[in-house]
């Protein structure tokens, strides 16, 4: 039985949730690998990564490399003599790096491989109307999530439920896979799975601008999953239009009702209280958006300061 000495890489919220299950368990942590501080907000302020944060809170060794093959990072590295790396929710490796130690590096990704690799598997396993989805723990190799996979933990996905609530769920779902991974790799009794490739795997692109518009002319399930999968964030958006005017509108919380209706297709339906836009075969009701300069609202907040005509359409 080999004790473990750890170096941890990973910067958000998401890999502290992790980080913060291997150092609770008593695992040594040589050192903890994290993205540069960068300018964030309207203010562009200095901001810290979620990892750097919470490795500074446990006095955890810290290294923010900008250049992942510069030889002082690399030697900065070998000085720490971990024999594991653990990588969440961080970028692609060099080999000379996940090759360093010598029982490996593997990565914790949030989706059941070889489903939804990529940078948004959360995302995009709600946007296509996936039922389940789960955590898989996998060495990494020189391709982007393809290595070979130590175990599979899976969940059903909510019907309603949106990407950050089922960001936490595998959270937690991924400790656990993490810590048992660690028990395999410390006893000497693992085994994986090579992953096999076939024509049906389906990718989680990078979300952008593009992929985040509201396109009215689906049907209503598949834009319910597209808001609710793209929700709290980067959060799926739409042009609102009503006269002379146009605005650009986040959507949050929404539910889909299915009926026959003689509505054009986005036209907004507002009463004092509500906001509902016509789909091809029902309604979309606006629970929470948010308008260019203002704060995230509830709609019956925001129809207190606004009110649409009659032509008020999404488009």
């Amino acid at each position: 039985m080999e004790k473990l000495r750890i170096v941890f890489m990973g910067t958000p919220d998401f890999a502290v949730g992790i980080l913060d299950t291997i150092y609770s368990n008593g695992y040594e942590i040589a050192g903890v690998i994290t993205a540069p501080d960068k300018p964030a907000g309207r203010g562009q302020k200095i901001s810290m990564s979620a990892v750097k944060e919470y490795a500074l809170s446990k006095n955890l060794r810290l290294l923010q490399p900008t250049n992942l093959k510069s030889e002082d990072f690399l030697e900065e590295l070998a000085s720490l003599n971990a024999n594991l790396q653990v990588v969440v929710a961080f970028r692609m490796l060099p080999e000379v790096v996940w090759k360093m130690p010598k029982l490996g590096t593997f990565n914790l990704h949030a989706s059941l491989l070889p489903q939804y690799r990529g940078a948004a598997p959360i995302n995009w396993a709600i946007i296509n109307g996936e039922t389940t989805t789960g955590v898989t723990t996998f060495f990494i190799d020189e391709k982007i999530d393809t290595g070979a996979m130590i175990l599979h933990k899976e969940t059903e996905i909510g019907k309603s439920e949106t990407a950050g609530e089922l960001h936490d769920r595998l959270m937690h779902i991924g400790s656990e896979a993490v810590l048992e991974t660690l028990e395999q790799i410390e006893s000497g009794k693992i085994a994986t799975t090579i992953q096999v490739e076939s024509d049906d795997i389906k990718t989680a692109y990078k979300l952008n601008k593009e992929n985040c518009k509201v396109d009215w002319s689906q049907d209503g399930a598949t834009i319910f999953n597209h808001i609710r999968g793209l929700s709290p964030y980067p959060a799926a958006w739409t042009f609102i239009a009503d006269g002379d005017k146009e605005w650009n509108v986040k959507l949050y919380d929404v539910a889909f009702t299915q009926e026959n209706h003689s509505y054009e297709i986005g036209i907004l339906i507002t009463t004092k209280k509500e906001i509902k836009i016509a789909l091809k075969n029902g309604f979309l009701h606006l629970n929470s958006l948010q308008f260019p300069g203002k704060k995230k609202m509830q709609t019956h907040e925001l129809l207190n300061g606004i009110q649409f005509s009659e032509k008020a359409r999404a488009f």
